[in-house]
């Protein structure tokens, strides 16, 4: 009985950092101001570190936008393709040390994120102090 509920405790707990683990894949994106779905982000991890793109925009008027907006590299660049979240790495539950881009001021932030639940996905920018910023909720798509 006891190796029974041993096992059972340990597949659970193993769930459990598995999908804490899981922040790849592609999830939605929505617009602060007007609450509308806005892009699908598709986060992966590359060298150990983790970085997204938007592979798909949502309103069919922005589809062939640009980031003119932006600053070096990622100037006058399609926002279709563009990876907006850049080097982040692992700290914990979390994600962070990195990077969000946000296109549409062409402004750059210092990034977390971190899972709440498998498909929920709490995204964190701010400039200086984690305290100055704004949070995004991202669900994922299936």
């Amino acid at each position: 009985m006891k190796k029974a509920l041993l096992t059972i405790m340990f597949v659970a707990v193993a769930g459990i950092f598995s999908v804490q683990a899981q922040v790849t894949g592609r999830w939605k994106t929505v617009d602060d101001e007007t609450g509308q779905a806005k892009s699908i982000v598709e986060i992966y991890e590359k060298d150990g570190k983790v970085y997204g793109k938007v592979v798909e925009i949502l309103n069919p008027a922005k589809k062939n936008a640009t980031c003119t907006k932006c600053k070096g590299a990622d100037k006058d660049k399609p926002i279709l393709g563009l990876v907006i979240i850049k080097g982040l790495t692992k700290d914990g539950d979390e994600w962070t040390d990195g990077d969000i881009l946000d296109p549409s001021k062409g402004k750059l932030y210092s990034c977390t994120i971190e899972l709440e639940g498998k498909d929920t996905l709490n995204v964190r920018g701010y400039m200086g102090i984690s305290l100055l910023g704004r949070t995004q909720t991202w669900t994922r798509v299936k």
